[in-house]
């Protein structure tokens, strides 16, 4: 079988299709939150307040979901506009941004609290384009994201590499940016289950504890998979999630929250009557 990015660019591939069908295939989205649940658990963020996330690749929204449900703002990138009007669509918290991340972050010094992406990485390492030179590209993300991450802060990355050089790309690549960390590598005996997840760290805090490299998980069986499933499962039937219920008072409030956050003026005050439903006029 054929891998996605030897097939077309991801913004050609990803069109609306095959956007429409990787955002409604249940299983998709299973596997999905799982890996993104996992690369949260790789950030390892002690802080019980919500943090800023930037999401790599962020698609249609789907990662964003679980950053949601954890009660995280996030902001997300990606190349391909199909999935990104999808995630419109929904409505997803996050900011969106069209961008190709090869040619490097537009964010300023010190932005995000942190950042994970899924099923991406390997994207940098085709030339797709006589001009796309994947060393360069890689370069170019790796020192820009360095810089819009605090200091202290990680980044995960699952991915899905061809083979050991470009694992070693990638990793060397990252390095020479000024990233420390290294290969996460999850049920390594296992063909069907095993992941890998780049774990990176933007240096230092001030005064914060040493950067230690998390182990990767290594039980026959994988764990998580009936937790994704069971959330999904009640997504579909209306069961309750962290997550407040759209056009409720809490999902309301919590709206213009993050509307005063990102900035703007003309965001109503909140009353008692926020979220109440008016009697229709006669």
């Amino acid at each position: 079988m054929s891998r996605p990015e030897h097939i077309a660019p991801p913004e050609l591939f990803y069109g609306d299709t095959e956007a429409e069908k990787y955002t409604r295939n249940s299983r998709i989205a299973a596997i999905q939150a799982e890996m993104t649940m996992r690369a949260v658990e790789l950030l390892n963020i002690t802080d019980t307040t919500p943090q800023y996330l930037l999401d790599i690749g962020c698609g249609s929204g789907l990662s964003g979901e679980i950053l949601d449900e954890d009660m995280h703002i996030w902001a997300g990138v990606d190349i391909a506009p199909a999935m990104l009007d999808i995630a419109v669509e929904k409505d997803v918290e996050g900011d969106l941004f069209l961008q190709d991340i090869g040619q490097g972050l537009g964010f300023r010094p010190g932005t995000f609290d942190g950042a994970i992406s899924v099923s991406v990485l390997q994207w940098l390492c085709n030339a797709d384009k006589t001009e796309n030179k994947p060393r360069y590209r890689l370069q170019r993300f790796f020192s820009t994201l360095f810089m819009a991450l605090q200091r202290g802060a990680r980044a995960v990355f699952q991915f899905y590499p061809e083979n050991d050089g470009q694992v070693e790309l990638i990793m060397g690549t990252a390095m020479k940016c000024g990233f420390t960390g290294g290969l996460v590598v999850d049920y390594p005996n296992s063909k069907k289950a095993r992941k890998f997840y780049l774990c990176l760290f933007a240096g230092q805090a001030p005064g914060g504890p040493k950067q230690e490299l998390p182990q990767g998980l290594d039980a026959e069986t994988p764990m998580g998979v009936s937790y994704t499933q069971a959330r999904i499962q009640n997504q579909r039937n209306g069961k309750k999630s962290r997550k407040p219920v759209k056009n409720s008072a809490e999902w309301i409030l919590r709206k213009k929250e993050l509307a005063r956050k990102r900035g703007k003026e003309d965001v109503p005050l909140d009353s008692r009557y926020t979220g109440r439903k008016r009697k229709p006029r006669f």
